[in-house]
């Protein structure tokens, strides 16, 4: 019911901002302006992953059109989360109730650029994909910049699907797979297909990352397993005014309780399948150890996947566990290139690593795992949440991957260059949408190189475009 009311309210907005444009309320941008533009973000939850994203959007906009020329400001939940991320940006705080927000703060820019990987899609929460929509959806009721970028859609429930339709229509949706583009093309929006953002993330060097393993036990030499555990189960969150009204006067649903008004999906079955999650990621672990001799570690990309790690680790004794509630993205990012194995259930670790040449299998809860495992090529190393026999599958893959590990890093490596000329692409598009909207906003004329339209890359990406661009890898081929 929440959720309805939430659509409902944005919906209505939107439709009031249409008639104040057509009636000749608004502000475009001015030739001499600074082009302000909002981008709406899921940052401000300790997502290294959506944080990362953010932070690397921030860099290509600002490299592309000139960071003299545009101010850009950051939705945050918790400000104190991010507060040392996307320099050179503002940052304003998104609260929980959020339509106010959004008619307040849409009109004070020149345009919306949703950053969020899963902009369109119901399995995590309707509330935040109606957040996403909202923002786009007054932006272009205003005629203004409306933008997706490197963003994925999904299934999606049917009051969603259509406000997607009717309020995204003349939005340019730029997707990081061609399976997004397929479900916006049924809604009649507008796509262009690029990647994910994340590709061109500069974490702190690797001497940080070996230093904090060293602290926590490693002896500098033994292979670093990394697991990357979630509650795949517990979603979509929804808001419920019932719930939170129970929690605050007795204490209760504490257990699935996410912030404010808004509660995780909970009860036996959800319980039930976590169980045997947990159980058969930590056998896998646990089996493969005794195999090779490895240092094993859990890495939690999300703050709320802390409770996964403790999870596990209570099942591993002296396992060490790193978090994103105490680690930034800069930190945790270099202790995941230091591993030697990983296996995620988180997307975004998978891309971080790779730009090392982790080998990595995944073990997904959606297809956005799944669509990166088909890339590479490595479909074999995919495996779901709920499959049977998960951890004899897990171990196998740690046994493939320790097995099999040059031959998998060319294949990584080839993935990591072609998104980097996606991402590249991203770029291009995104600079023609600013100057089909706003004409007079001058742009750069004639031919540039693809690396033109990347943030300055790091030795790391450096070295392998280097390699890998003389191979002839297309950003076309396998996207």
């Amino acid at each position: 019911m929440m959720d309805f009311v939430l659509e409902a309210w944005v919906s209505a907005l939107i439709e009031e901002m249409k008639l104040r444009w057509m009636l000749g309320g608004g502000r475009q941008w001015k030739p001499g302006e600074r082009l302000k533009l909002l981008f709406a973000t899921y940052s401000g939850a300790r997502n290294t992953g959506s944080d990362i994203r953010v932070e690397e959007i921030a860099r290509q906009v600002r490299h592309i059109l000139g960071a003299e020329r545009i101010e850009l400001t950051v939705m945050s939940q918790t400000l104190d989360w991010t507060r040392d991320y996307f320099k050179g940006c503002k940052q304003v705080h998104l609260p929980d109730v959020f339509p106010p927000f959004l008619i307040r703060e849409v009109p004070k820019h020149h345009g919306v650029v949703a950053c969020e990987g899963s902009t369109f899609k119901s399995k995590f929460s309707d509330a935040l994909t109606t957040m996403f929509i909202g923002a786009l959806g007054l932006a272009a009721a205003e005629n203004k910049v409306s933008l997706g970028y490197g963003v994925e859609a999904g299934a999606m429930n049917p009051m969603v699907q259509k406000m997607t339709r009717r309020f995204c229509k003349s939005s340019l949706v730029i997707t990081r797979n061609p399976e997004s583009q397929t479900v916006l093309g049924h809604l009649n929006v507008p796509t262009e297909l690029g990647t994910d953002a994340a590709w061109t993330f500069e974490p702190l060097g690797p001497e940080y990352g070996r230093e904090t393993l060293r602290r926590a036990g490693w002896d500098g030499a033994t292979p670093v397993l990394i697991v990357c555990p979630i509650n795949p189960f517990w979603w979509p969150v929804k808001p419920s005014i019932v719930k939170y009204a129970a929690r605050v006067t007795t204490g209760a649903f504490k257990d699935s309780h996410y912030r404010t008004i808004y509660f995780h999906k909970a009860g036996r079955e959800v319980d039930a399948k976590y169980g045997k999650y947990i159980a058969e990621m930590s056998e896998a672990v646990d089996t493969f150890r005794k195999r090779q001799r490895v240092f094993p570690i859990l890495v939690g990309m999300e703050r709320l996947d802390a409770r996964a790690c403790a999870a596990m680790a209570e099942r591993l004794p002296g396992v060490p566990v790193f978090t994103s509630d105490a680690h930034n993205m800069y930190e945790l990012v270099s202790v995941l290139r230091c591993g030697s194995l990983l296996v995620s259930s988180r997307y975004h670790a998978i891309v971080c690593s790779m730009p090392a040449l982790v080998p990595s299998a995944g073990v997904t809860m959606d297809e956005r795992i799944r669509n990166l495992m088909h890339e590479r090529g490595h479909e074999h190393l995919l495996f779901t949440v709920e499959e049977d026999g998960l951890a004899e599958k897990v171990v196998n893959a740690m046994e493939t991957m320790w097995r099999d590990a040059e031959g998998l890093r060319d294949g990584i490596a080839r993935t990591v260059v072609r998104n980097l000329k996606l991402m590249a692409r991203m770029g291009v598009y995104f600079e023609q949408h600013i100057h089909k909207i706003y004409p007079e906003f001058t742009v750069r004329s004639g031919v540039h190189s693809w690396e033109e339209y990347l943030p300055p890359l790091d030795p790391t990406l450096r070295k392998l475009v280097e390699q890998y661009e003389s191979a002839g890898v297309s950003a076309g081929a396998g996207a």
